[in-house]
């Protein structure tokens, strides 16, 4: 009996040897892709929104199957939170590097976008940001910096010109959160406004934790501007709005794309409906697959978009798209693909200039009706 036993016990582990080399065989790889936004703070809900849309698209290609290389391919989606904070996000960069992602899809502030984007160039791996609009962003000559959306050099204009020929805007004061995305915007507005002759009143800065702007808009009173322009993030900017009506303030506020979410109309009360904003990319019931992608977005997480989803989604399936024409996983030759992007998705046609912006930017045009948030007009740049 020991003999016998002695006999199979090596067959055995042969079996199990081949077995464990079949299953390795048909493992698939687990390829990271990094997602950060803001998912505590004042901007948490955009920053779940974001993360919303690139979940949505990596559960959508692994449902479909991915085969890169001849090897089936599972992505993850590696999301985490800067909070907003430039210093946390370059932690969350470093982080998301020694994670391995191939790619990352953010962040969404330019103030958390920008330090960040330092990590990932010495890494070599691409960063496509679905919502910083900073200029700066793609001006620091990195290989690695894209983005999906148009810029506030593109942004800030656009609400200048609408300010000065719809509204007939003769007079305007610029209040900024201090912030690499408020401050960009609102100089970017007042150097426009300026050469289309608006008499810019004041500039103020107030901060992106602020709660209390009376003392600000009392002052702004005293000046009787036509309008007001804010660069800054809905949580502040809709409380801004409410303070400045209550105030007895005439004045429009304007404002960008930080503050033109659905959730103004709560953050501002009444006041929303003396807003008009921009959204710097095409707006959602303008996109030929916004429908669909709403549809999609409301049956799996329970409730409608609240921003830039679809841009993290398209931003997702960028990378995918990259993956496939290299070939490989390899994040070096994932990058090396992304200039040459021209990928149709639901925000449109995606193809990148030499700086990583797009090449045909698009502003919307919003104001509130009644709460509710209204295309004005689309602008293509």
């Amino acid at each position: 009996m020991t003999f016998k036993l002695h006999k199979l016990l090596p067959v055995s582990a042969a079996v199990l040897a081949f077995g464990a080399m079949c299953a390795n065989a048909s493992a698939d790889q687990v390829v990271k892709i990094g997602h950060v936004g803001p998912l505590t703070g004042g901007s948490a809900h955009l920053g779940k929104d974001n993360e919303n849309g690139a979940r949505l698209a990596v559960e959508e290609i692994n449902a479909k199957g991915l085969t890169i290389g001849g090897q089936k391919v599972t992505l993850v989606l590696d999301a985490q939170d800067d909070a907003a904070d430039p210093r946390q996000a370059t932690q969350v960069a470093q982080k998301l590097v020694d994670d391995k992602v191939v790619a990352v899809i953010g962040h969404l502030n330019s103030g958390a976008s920008i330090p960040a984007s330092k990590i990932y160039s010495d890494a070599g791996i691409v960063q496509i940001s679905p919502s910083s609009t900073n200029p700066s962003y793609t001006q620091q000559n990195f290989k690695t910096t894209f983005r999906v959306v148009a810029t506030d050099a593109q942004q800030g204009p656009a609400l200048a010109n609408y300010a000065a020929t719809n509204l007939k805007v003769k007079r305007v004061a610029v209040v900024d959160d201090s912030t690499a995305y408020g401050q960009g915007l609102a100089n970017e507005f007042e150097k426009t406004a300026k050469s289309l002759g608006l008499n810019v009143v004041s500039h103020d800065a107030t901060n992106d934790k602020a709660v209390d702007f009376r003392a600000i808009l009392t002052k702004i009173k005293g000046e009787n501007p036509d309008a007001i322009m804010y660069g800054g993030m809905d949580a502040t900017g809709g409380p801004f709005a409410k303070q400045a009506k209550q105030l007895g303030l005439r004045a429009k506020v304007l404002s960008g794309d930080g503050v033109c979410t659905e959730s103004l109309a709560q953050l501002a009360g009444a006041a929303a409906d003396n807003i008009v904003c921009s959204q710097a990319g095409m707006a959602l019931e303008r996109m030929d697959g916004g429908a669909a992608f709403s549809a999609k977005y409301q049956k799996r997480f329970g409730h409608a978009i609240e921003f830039d989803a679809p841009f993290t989604y398209d931003a997702v399936y960028i990378v995918v798209d990259a993956m496939k024409r290299a070939n490989s996983t390899d994040h070096a030759k994932i990058l090396a693909e992304i200039p040459s992007t021209d990928y149709k998705g639901v925000i449109g046609e995606t193809v990148f200039d030499s700086k990583g912006d797009l090449k045909h930017g698009v502003i919307s045009l919003y104001n509130y009706q009644a709460g509710k948030k209204t295309l004005l007009d689309v602008v293509k740049m």
